[in-house]
């Protein structure tokens, strides 16, 4: 690995037959690649990027380690007793993350009754925020799940 090569956790946030664009998950750095390795939006990628000579402002994703997609979903389930406990235990408008047993991680929110369903939709519409967390946590996976003043989001594998 050259000096200027960058190894890390990446989401293809654009891909084209041509090229497509890598946003580091932990620095929030965006890579252009010179070209498309078979990548497609929304994946997640962990690989290393290298800068495309001689004058290194488009890069080239020269090793691939895993790659994976990750689902983004709205449940139609309930959301755990233990998330329905946290939520009544916070002040709307509070977030708290929970670790899961195993690989992951639940975020609930405290809302009032009557903007959960607008909390929902705005959780879901940040979809490159949910895609980017879940390929923090290396899981392929989200779910978010709501009652009236909650809303859980699970990060599973």
């Amino acid at each position: 690995m050259t000096e200027s090569e960058q190894t890390g956790t990446f989401l293809v946030t654009a891909a084209d037959d041509q090229s497509a664009v890598l946003k580091d998950v932990h620095s929030g750095q965006v890579h252009t690649l010179s070209s498309n390795p078979g990548v497609s939006e929304d994946e997640a990628v962990r690989g290393t990027v290298a800068p495309d000579p001689p004058m290194n402002v488009s890069w080239q994703l020269v090793d691939v380690e895993t790659r994976w997609t990750v689902a983004v979903e709205r449940s139609s389930e309930s959301p755990t007793a233990n998330s329905k406990e946290i939520a009544s235990d916070n002040p709307d408008g509070e977030l708290v993350k929970q670790e899961r047993a195993g690989t992951g991680e639940i975020h609930v929110l405290s809302v009032p009754d009557d903007l959960t369903d607008q909390a929902v939709d705005d959780v879901l519409d940040d979809r490159e925020g949910l895609l980017s967390r879940a390929a923090r946590l290396d899981v392929n996976r989200v779910e978010v799940r709501s009652a009236p003043g909650v809303v859980a989001v699970r990060y599973m594998p």
